[in-house]
């Protein structure tokens, strides 16, 4: 599958967020061509500040695997992650996240601050590749707009 189609699978998965009463934002892992992985951010359902689409797809990926260490594997998400995502991506070892939306698109409450993500990334033991894809940035600020007009 082509990266730009995981890419719009997990805009699919904010779709289905919002759908549920969440977040617009969803991701999934992918790792040697196969989604292992997929959340949704529905933290609000759960109680849960933690359970991001992001930190859910992580979640799902290493139950799915029976690991920790996604090595290896690509996050594709419809938002730039927080820090707390990417947090755990570094955790997991999670090679690269390809993300739609970048942060300075969004108002900084959806991300608890004005912090840049790519700086504070430089500084970390193992940096991640990160990887915007301009061409499905308004797919996914579509899916945000939306919610945001739905409040």
């Amino acid at each position: 599958m082509e990266n730009n189609n995981f890419l719009r699978w997990a805009i699919e998965k904010a779709r289905e967020s919002v759908a549920q009463g969440g977040f617009p934002a969803g991701a999934v892992v992918v790792k040697d061509g196969k989604v292992i992985g997929e959340g949704i951010s529905i933290g609000n359902k759960l109680n849960d500040p933690t359970s991001h689409g992001e930190m859910a797809a992580i979640r799902d990926a290493c139950k799915n695997l029976n690991t920790t260490n996604l090595s290896g594997a690509i996050m594709y998400a419809s938002m730039q992650p927080c820090l707390m995502c990417l947090g755990a991506s570094v955790w997991s070892s999670i090679s690269k996240i390809i993300y739609a939306c970048p942060k300075n698109k969004l108002v900084a409450e959806y991300y608890g601050g004005h912090y840049v993500p790519e700086a504070l990334n430089t500084e970390l033991t193992r940096p991640i590749e990160m990887i915007p894809v301009p061409e499905l940035e308004e797919i996914s600020l579509k899916v945000v707009r939306e919610w945001e007009n739905s409040l």
